[in-house]
């Protein structure tokens, strides 16, 4: 416990060096949840209790040092980082709307590859450098999305990942919710623009989780 609580705080630290520069307002954490499709949700702190999740999260610190790996690396090496943080470099200062529409474009340009065809097992969540290296599914997309924002200076506590069941095709699916200007907004691999919740009826959330936080849905 202790161990994820330093990974954690060493976590926000390197995050929190990222936040938008001095002249604009730092984006502050919401003020309002409006319920995310028509779910009522129970709130809770166990996030080790999705291991998968908390990867992701180590690999995305482990990833901030690399620095001195070789580009000729066969996998995600300082050059994807580098590529990575020019592209959010260059919308420091743009206004959040400006922010989400280029980070959600950016990570829908990925091709879709499976899990069992890109990592040769069921279910795994990618860090955003994997998923940059390697594309991804549904989940990768949301979780390169969601560490592009917090890089970018946007609050754990105005992001979720959020897995869902698509009624319309009926399979399991995952999705980036931020809450900004009191509505609660959809970025999706399977949407082409960012979209109130409100708008999408064929959605139900099953739980949703950031780096503080999980939430049970229920309908």
């Amino acid at each position: 416990m202790l161990r994820r609580r330093a990974v954690s705080i060493l976590l926000s630290a390197v995050l929190a060096a990222a936040a938008a520069p001095a002249g604009r307002a730092a984006i502050t954490a919401p003020t309002s949840y409006p319920p995310l499709f028509d779910s009522q949700e129970t709130q809770a702190d166990t996030v080790n209790m999705f291991p998968k999740w908390e990867g992701a999260v180590k690999h995305f610190f482990d990833e901030s040092r690399l620095a001195d790996e070789p580009c000729t690396s066969t996998v995600f090496n300082r050059c994807h980082m580098q590529e990575w943080l020019a592209f959010l470099g260059k919308l420091r200062g743009k206004d959040p709307e400006a922010q989400l529409d280029a980070v959600n474009d950016y990570a829908n340009k990925a091709p879709y590859i499976t899990d069992p065809v890109n990592w040769r097992i069921s279910d795994y969540w990618a860090s955003p450098l994997e998923f940059l290296t390697k594309n991804g599914d549904c989940e990768d997309y949301a979780i390169a999305k969601y560490f592009s924002l917090r890089r970018l200076g946007w609050p754990a506590s105005a992001l979720r990942i959020v897995v869902l069941q698509d009624l319309n095709l009926r399979v399991a699916h995952a999705i980036l919710v931020v809450y900004f200007g009191g509505h609660a907004l959809v970025l999706d691999n399977q949407i082409h623009r960012i979209v109130d919740a409100t708008v999408i009826h064929h959605y139900r959330p099953i739980y949703s989780i950031n780096e503080q936080h999980w939430w049970l849905h229920r309908m």
